[in-house]
């Protein structure tokens, strides 16, 4: 015997619970979306007097001069891009060196200790990486490390200025040194958890074959989780460039145009972190609200960039 039909004021009945479900659901999703849109708002409207006075030319411009009123925005932002991109070209082969370590190499009674002491690292405050790299780094570099980095990499052609310079510690290397210590516990964590989901018979199909270990992680394991090791990559790189107090008390705080890696820079936060108490004037807050919404747009087409990325990607391996 067939049950017999819901009533229609029952069947509405029912259907609220769902109703509301999708419409806190849908109100979360379009809050982060306001949240996200009155950010570069606010911050668009606080450097509109900067943008208004110099225009196109605040991206472009070197000079910063708070006394005559002339501020310029490409050294931070040369400076950022500088160090994000230092941090990434060390972060990334020593996250793939511990993921791989944790998932193909290490004994199972080793994993647990050394995964839980990568995510330990990521939830240091970035303070005290900013104070370990001041008293303990730059010191350690200044003296053993960068005065034989100028006396025998200096002198390299084309990339010679980028290791010359005296040796001071402090700069924009040191920054890009601290940086990629601060991201490697977020990129390790992400790559050792998408290494974790390749099936075990794709592995044991590669090492009946005569597959050596490396040629199975190179062959078999980054192919198949390669968006989402794409897509860590860009979270370490977003990390890096939002950084502020790490690289304010490494990267020497200096309004200086550079191509040695080894001499003091700046950067958007690290800039604004250390001169907006000292702003006594609305061009100068406006000039670091500016910066702040440079730091933004910067940002945002980095991670845009990667979307489109993974997007590609997912594409052709759907086409594959």
């Amino acid at each position: 015997m067939s049950a017999l039909p819901l009533s229609r004021p029952r069947r509405i009945a029912d259907d609220l619970p769902d109703r509301g479900f999708r419409w806190l659901a849908t109100g979360a999703a379009l809050l982060v979306l306001l949240a996200l849109g009155g950010a570069a708002g606010s911050m668009l409207s606080g450097g509109r007097a900067a943008f208004e006075k110099f225009g196109l030319g605040f991206l472009v411009s070197r000079t910063w001069d708070p006394v005559a009123q002339q501020f310029g925005a490409l050294i931070p932002i040369y400076g950022t891009l500088v160090t994000a991109l230092i941090a990434i070209v060390i972060a990334v082969p020593v996250s793939f060196g511990i993921a791989m370590f944790l998932t193909e190499i290490a004994p199972r009674w080793m994993r647990g200790s050394i995964g839980a002491a990568v995510e330990l690292l990521a939830g240091i405050p970035s303070i005290i990486y900013g104070m370990w790299g001041l008293f303990v780094l730059v010191p350690a570099l200044a003296t053993h490390v960068y005065p034989w980095v100028d006396a025998h990499m200096g002198g390299w052609p084309l990339v010679g200025p980028l290791f010359s310079g005296p040796p001071l510690g402090l700069g924009m290397l040191t920054a890009g040194l601290v940086l990629a210590i601060m991201i490697v516990p977020f990129i390790a964590s992400v790559m050792r958890e998408v290494f974790l989901t390749v099936p075990g018979r794709l592995k044991e199909s590669a090492y009946a074959l005569g597959s050596t270990r490396w040629e199975v992680v190179w062959d078999v394991v980054l192919p198949y989780t390669r968006s989402a090791v794409v897509g860590g990559i860009f979270l370490g790189l977003g990390r890096a460039l939002g950084e502020t107090m790490a690289v304010t008390f490494v990267l020497g705080n200096s309004h200086d145009l550079t191509a040695s890696l080894l001499m003091p820079g700046n950067s958007i936060a690290a800039t604004i972190a250390n001169e907006f108490t000292e702003a006594d004037s609305a061009m100068y807050r406006s000039s670091l609200i500016a910066l702040g919404f440079v730091l933004f747009v910067v940002t945002f087409v980095v991670l845009a960039a990667a979307r489109l990325m993974l997007r590609r990607l997912s594409r052709q391996e759907g086409n594959r």
